[in-house]
């Protein structure tokens, strides 16, 4: 099994993190692991990101990555901060490359028949289906999966707790993405709790 399918298959969500704070990383990523989640994309969108990699990077338990990795610069500041593997929106040759030289296991997001030959040729097989409502939702999914047998996906974008479950029940699903599970201002509590409605998730 490769690097990218343990992680996508460690648990059924994969929390979608944008954390302003650096100071309240270690608590969210504790209590999102204490929670059955113990992968975290942190999204590079936020001045803080890399500290927040730092941070959580260090938490027993914890597989953390970097999303909204748009180049090869991003994928190696990213791994010095201690990303042990890297999401994008999107796919380009030159992103698959580095990741592949820098050894760091890929999650690009795939939107189209073209974006996941593209991948293919690239020796990729597990993708971000991004944005997954906008792209079509389940419908699109499946349309998409039928002529790539091989070929497992993430979606993320527009998933929701209510919706999750149907996403996880498709063969070509691994995992879904959840943005949802820490907003601003939640206490550890609170994020540990949702870790554990979503982890459950993966057990219907």
């Amino acid at each position: 099994m490769s690097p990218i399918e343990q992680m996508m298959r460690a648990a059924p969500v994969i929390p979608v993190l944008v954390i302003e704070d650096a100071g309240r990383a270690r608590e969210i990523g504790e209590a999102l692991v204490e929670g059955g989640l113990p992968v975290l994309e942190v999204t590079l969108r936020t001045p803080a990101a890399m500290a927040v990699l730092r941070a959580m990077a260090d938490i027993d338990g914890a597989i953390v990555g970097a999303g909204t990795v748009l180049n090869a610069d991003q994928l190696r500041a990213a791994q010095a901060a201690g990303a042990r593997f890297a999401v994008s929106p999107g796919l380009t040759e030159p992103l698959a490359r580095a990741a592949a030289q820098e050894g760091v296991p890929l999650l690009p997001g795939v939107a189209t028949a073209g974006d996941i030959m593209r991948g293919l040729d690239l020796g990729l097989d597990r993708f971000k289906f991004f944005p997954a409502m906008a792209a079509g939702g389940l419908p699109a999914l499946r349309s998409l999966s039928a002529p790539f047998g091989q070929v497992r996906f993430c979606p993320t974008g527009g998933i929701t707790p209510d919706s999750a479950a149907e996403w996880l029940a498709e063969e070509a699903v691994l995992c879904v993405g959840g943005s949802w599970l820490v907003r601003p201002g939640m206490a550890p509590e609170a994020v540990a709790e949702a870790a554990r409605r979503a982890a459950a998730l993966g057990t219907g």
